[in-house]
C-alpha cells in the first residue's frame, strides 16, 4: 500500500489525466485497436514504476514469438505480475485472471482494456467457455497469459504447483506456449516498503507445439514449471 500511495504521489500531476483516459479506454474498447490500449497501458505502466522506485530487468525478449497467437505462462507472484509484463512485453497481449480481482480499481480498468476474461474457479461450465473462447482468440492471433498455479504461491520467488487444466486452451489452438520466470515481482505491492526494488521478467524459449502435442496437459505443467524454476534458481539463491 505504501508503494501505491507513493505512485500516485509522486505523479499527482499525471493522475487524474491518466486516470480518466484509462476509464475512458475501458469503458470504450470498441473505440481503439489493441495496440491503441496496449500503448496506454504500457505508457500509464511506466509513469507508476517510476513513481514508484520500481525497475524492470527484462531478459529473454527474443523469445517471444514474432507471429502472434501464443500464450504465456508465468509463475504468481501477487498482485503486480501483469503489470511487470506489460512493461518487459513490446507485444499486446491479454489475460485470464481470477474474478476475485476483477472489481480492485485500476486493475479492473487494466483488465477491461485488455479485454481480459475473468474465471470463476467454482463455476466449470463457465470456466470451459473461456477455454473454448480464448481457444479461438488465440487461432486468430490474440494473445494470452494465464498463470497456471491458479492463485501467487505466497512464498516469494518459489513457485507453486502448476495445473494442467491451465494448458488446455493452448494444446487446443496448438499454439507457442512460452514460459515466463518472474523474481521478486511480489516485492512492490506485497512487502510494506518503499525501497527501490528490481522486478526481473524471463521470457524463456517457446514450446511449440510439435514439443509436447504427444505430452498431457499435467506433463506440460511440469515441464514449464521445471524450467521456470531453473531460471529462478540461476538468478537467486534458491
Amino acid at each position: 500500500m505504501k508503494r501505491i500511495i507513493m505512485m500516485v504521489l509522486r505523479n499527482l500531476l499525471f493522475v487524474p489525466y491518466g486516470w480518466f483516459k484509462l476509464c475512458y479506454y475501458a469503458s470504450h474498447v470498441e473505440k481503439y485497436t489493441e495496440e491503441q490500449r496496449y500503448s496506454l497501458l504500457k505508457y500509464i505502466d511506466g509513469k507508476a514504476n517510476k513513481g514508484g522506485n520500481v525497475h524492470i530487468d527484462v531478459y529473454g525478449k527474443e523469445n517471444i514469438p514474432e507471429q502472434n497467437g501464443f500464450m504465456f505462462f508465468p509463475n504468481h507472484q501477487g498482485l503486480y505480475d501483469v503489470l511487470a509484463i506489460i512493461e518487459a512485453c513490446p507485444t499486446p497481449f491479454s489475460v485470464v485472471a481470477k474474478k476475485e480481482i476483477a472489481n480492485i480499481p485500476f486493475l479492473k480498468q487494466v483488465f477491461a482494456c485488455m479485454k481480459a476474461y475473468m474465471i470463476d474457479r467454482e463455476d466449470v461450465r463457465q470456466a470451459m467457455e473461456i477455454i473454448v473462447n480464448v481457444t479461438k482468440e488465440v487461432k486468430k492471433g490474440r494473445n494470452y497469459l494465464i498463470f497456471a498455479e491458479g492463485t501467487r504461491s505466497k512464498q516469494g520467488n518459489q513457485p507453486g504447483e502448476f495445473k494442467g487444466g491451465s494448458f488446455k486452451a493452448a494444446t487446443k489452438a496448438k499454439c507457442p506456449i512460452v514460459p515466463v520466470a518472474l523474481i521478486d515481482a511480489f516485492k512492490p505491492f506485497d512487502t510494506n516498503t518503499i525501497s527501490p526494488v528490481t522486478v526481473q521478467v524471463h521470457f524463456l524459449k517457446p514450446m511449440l507445439y510439435e514439443e509436447y502435442k504427444d505430452m498431457k496437459t499435467t506433463e506440460i505443467a511440469q515441464e514449464v514449471k521445471r524450467r521456470i524454476e531453473e531460471v529462478i534458481r540461476e538468478y537467486t539463491q534458491i
